[in-house]
């Protein structure tokens, strides 16, 4: 089954409450990453960071799908989906600053930080690879009986590489409750996803007979309302499903992708900054029914920014791991 567009969802039927939350979710993630380019244009951070600002919907509406006890896994533009998830922003930035208490320890780094606690198995740097850990998890989740359901986010890049559709196919076959996520912003590092993907992308799950839903990744309500009848859906045992977003990443690839003319256009940015932003969407759907108003989101952003800051300044007075620490935690 594939849709384009849900039919009569009523939004209003969510609380009013979980909006807000999802907007401040949404917003959290935003001020993180404004934080995190700007640790790393001032040289407080060491390595490079993909930022996630402007697909923010995804990670939120999916993650709110979701409970404490199950399972994600990330791609190396993971931040934001490891604080949907649950993660608090003074070990995120801990940890992208190299420091002790950092959900690794400071070992993980921006492309590596997983929180058991939370469910988040890990972002991975490998394209693709983390497909055969989240349908690894949901695997066990289903041999041992529990209700978890396994979500994997990933990028249309990892549409090239072979290991998901090996998982997928697995999937399908054995009923696993995962839920496969792409993330299409339209671009693979610098090349626009019709030169590198053929033919359609969802026509690739459908192959394996999943259940293919399509749509519109900058409406946080209809991420998070689709997500949630899928994950119902692997929770009943009815098996995996391929959830299929179109978004866009404000920036560049990495942080110091900066001079972008040469693969997309500044027209391009702008429109979707000021028509698609997901942030104003939300923002803009709880003004016109009332269930908002611009006092309530001013209130919101002051206090995720005060958040930030003090998560911040935590990270940047935290000490680095002990050097005795370099051979801990380490497989061989």
């Amino acid at each position: 089954m594939v849709t384009t567009q849900m039919e009569a969802l009523d939004y209003r039927a969510v609380d009013r409450e979980q909006w807000l939350h999802i907007y401040q979710q949404m917003l959290k993630i935003r001020v993180f990453e404004e934080h995190v380019n700007e640790l790393y244009t001032s040289a407080k951070m060491p390595g490079l960071a993909h930022l996630y600002i402007g697909e923010e919907a995804v990670a939120v509406g999916v993650c709110e799908a979701l409970r404490k006890d199950d399972y994600i896994t990330s791609t190396h533009r993971g931040h934001g989906h490891c604080l949907a998830k649950g993660a608090t922003m003074d070990r995120m930035f801990a940890e992208l600053l190299g420091k002790e208490p950092g959900y690794c320890r400071g070992k993980g780094g921006s492309m590596h930080i997983a929180d058991q606690d939370t469910g988040n198995l890990g972002a991975n740097a490998i394209v693709g690879g983390s497909a055969g850990i989240a349908t690894g998890a949901a695997m066990s989740a289903k041999m041992r009986g529990s209700d978890q359901v396994a979500v994997c986010f990933f990028g249309e890049g990892a549409l090239g590489q072979g290991l998901l559709y090996e998982t997928m196919n697995m999937a399908q076959l054995w009923k696993f409750p995962v839920i496969y996520v792409c993330e299409n912003n339209l671009y693979n590092e610098y090349t626009h996803h019709s030169e590198s993907t053929a033919g359609s992308m969802r026509a690739r799950a459908e192959a394996f007979g999943l259940r293919t839903e399509e749509i519109d990744g900058q409406d946080a309500r209809l991420v998070y309302l689709t997500a949630l009848r899928l994950v119902e859906r692997a929770r009943r045992g009815e098996g995996p499903a391929f959830l299929l977003c179109h978004t866009y990443r404000y920036h560049g690839h990495h942080v110091g992708d900066i001079n972008r003319a040469y693969y997309r256009s500044k027209e391009e940015e702008q429109f979707w900054k000021t028509e698609r932003d997901p942030l104003q969407l939300l923002a803009d759907w709880l003004t016109q029914e009332s269930l908002a108003d611009a006092g309530i989101f001013e209130g919101i952003e002051k206090e995720v920014r005060i958040e930030a800051e003090a998560a911040v300044q935590f990270a940047l007075n935290a000490p680095y791991p002990a050097p005795e620490e370099v051979t801990l935690h380490v497989y061989v």
